[in-house]
């Protein structure tokens, strides 16, 4: 994980990451009660903002947190974190919490308790590693049944992740009662004879804005894309995996538990795609919402 860049916005100010001082009585810090986005951004200019900060709208309204901020305020949290850290190719982290009380209660607390902004980032590298092709691991969905809210409650996933990390692989493919879930920090996409397949909407999986990208692209590639149960026996029968994130883009699966997927090296659909999808980000000569609007709405 790359080092934070120096400057970083708390709750209304742009200052040193350094000098960031958060209450121990943050909700965040006590509870985990609080909720996260991150935005990639190229050549200094964010991509898929619009999807992201409407995800992040979603989770703060779906666990009741009050919005800080309207979006025309978020574009210029994001904007400054950028300009004021030298531009390039960066990742945005924006967390909301539900802010700092004056005693530790479950329930939550009055009007006069403000959110805790905080936002930072750090740089991409670029191309990402994880193009070269992964390894993964399946693992059992051991997270709560709200998983389509982004919360920084992350116990289960970091310990899923942890164990592909000690297994030698770059993510765990999570499980549930014999369907595919997604990826302890990613979205999972298969395969299928040239069509692209993905789980559906719902409450035990993250809305994807990089998927929902994946998709748009695919089908102007010709592809087929559809939403649709994908069981354990079908993942591991499939011609091709993927996994998906706003930091890692789309990497390939080379091998699962393993055994190689397909021949074990990335495969043709994904070369397409890939190469479509780069395209498609910012450079320095273009602007960064491609295909910003494309949202995928979750139940």
């Amino acid at each position: 994980m790359a080092v934070p860049l120096p400057t970083a916005w708390f709750n209304g100010s742009f200052m040193p990451l350094a000098d960031v001082r958060v209450s121990p009585l943050d909700r965040a810090f006590l509870y985990g009660d609080a909720v996260y986005e991150v935005i990639p951004v190229f050549a200094g200019q964010s991509f898929l903002l619009d999807a992201h900060l409407d995800r992040l709208e979603r989770s703060l309204r779906e666990l009741r947190i009050r919005n800080p901020h309207s979006r025309a305020e978020w574009v210029q949290v994001i904007t400054g974190l950028v300009q004021k850290n030298g531009g390039g190719n960066l990742a945005v982290y924006l967390q909301v919490s539900r802010g700092a009380d004056v005693g530790r209660d479950h329930a939550f607390p009055g009007s006069h308790v403000a959110p805790t902004v905080f936002g930072m980032v750090s740089p991409i590298s670029e191309p990402h590693p994880d193009r070269l092709g992964i390894q993964a691991i399946t693992r059992p969905d051991q997270r709560w049944d709200r998983c389509d809210i982004k919360s920084t409650a992350l116990l289960a996933n970091i310990l899923a992740r942890q164990e592909a990390s000690e297994a030698g692989a770059g993510e765990a493919i999570l499980l549930r009662d014999g369907q595919l879930s997604e990826g302890s920090a990613s979205s999972v996409i298969i395969v299928e004879n040239g069509v692209l397949v993905r789980r559906p909407a719902g409450p035990d999986v993250l809305p994807g804005t990089t998927t929902d990208a994946v998709f748009v692209i695919a089908r102007q590639c010709g592809r087929r894309c559809i939403d649709d149960a994908i069981a354990e026996e079908r993942l591991r029968r499939a011609d091709e995996i993927w996994i998906a994130a706003a930091t890692r883009g789309i990497a390939p699966v080379l091998r699962l538990d393993g055994r190689p997927v397909g021949n074990g090296e990335p495969g043709p659909v994904w070369r397409q795609v890939a190469a479509a999808f780069d395209a498609s980000r910012p450079t320095s000569h273009a602007v960064g919402h491609v295909v910003g609007q494309v949202v995928r709405k979750a139940p």
